[in-house]
């Protein structure tokens, strides 16, 4: 009998070790160095969203989500619309390629955002991880179409045409006359200066990370380790 049971716990063990490996969270941890010297040149970001969108990018990676793994995009809305708060780094050159201005939705509140929804007609920013897609020209002129990855966060983002497109209103003079850049309607919309620069850098399947303390939001994605 008890060589039975030690046939049988042989026998499916290996089962159980596969049932438990593939529960693990996926995505490597970023190195150190990586972390600082990426840091080192993006003031404004903070290692603990860095570290969070390169947890998530990497398990969009292993996933198989996104095409371009080189190239991570942040937007860290917890820090005012008047700050640049869009960070786009070459992960293999371990460079920054961008710093910019980018503004939130109408409804996600003043300079400080606070407000995300994945609703249509909100009028808001939606959080979570994002893929580009590819560039377009619409009504905000030339545009690049993003695809959300969360379910109930911002997969919604496609049908509600949230797109990155230039805008006048993010802008010095916007910051000056206003006190803070002009709104999108959820968009993340940035300066007409660097917008074409930016999408044709960004576009053909490249991680967007958009991030805010949003605690329910942190406690489920499927994206983080937990």
């Amino acid at each position: 009998m008890k060589r039975l049971a030690i046939l049988l716990i042989v026998a499916i063990a290996p089962q159980l070790f596969a049932g438990a490996r593939s529960e693990q969270p996926c995505g490597a941890k970023p190195s150190d160095s990586l972390l600082r010297s990426l840091l080192r040149q993006a003031p404004g970001l903070r290692s603990e969203v860095l570290e969070l969108a390169m947890d998530a990018t990497a398990c969009a990676e292993e996933r198989g989500l996104v095409k371009r793994r080189n190239l991570l995009t942040v937007i860290d809305y917890s820090l005012p619309s008047s700050q640049p708060r869009l960070f786009v780094f070459d992960l293999a050159a371990k460079r920054i390629l961008f710093r910019e201005l980018v503004a939130h939705g109408k409804n996600s509140g003043g300079d400080q955002a606070s407000f995300f929804s994945n609703s249509s007609g909100s009028l808001a920013t939606s959080l979570g991880l994002f893929v580009t897609a590819d560039p377009y020209v619409g009504s905000n002129g030339y545009s690049l179409r993003l695809k959300g990855l969360e379910e109930g966060i911002n997969d919604m983002a496609w049908d509600r045409a949230i797109v990155m497109h230039g805008a006048s209103y993010v802008s010095r003079a916007a910051i000056k006359a206003l006190g803070r850049l002009g709104r999108s309607w959820g968009c993340p919309a940035v300066s007409r200066d660097v917008s074409k620069k930016l999408i044709d850098t960004l576009r053909g399947g490249s991680p967007i990370f958009a991030y805010y303390p949003e605690k329910s939001w942190l406690e489920s994605s499927s994206f983080f380790k937990h």
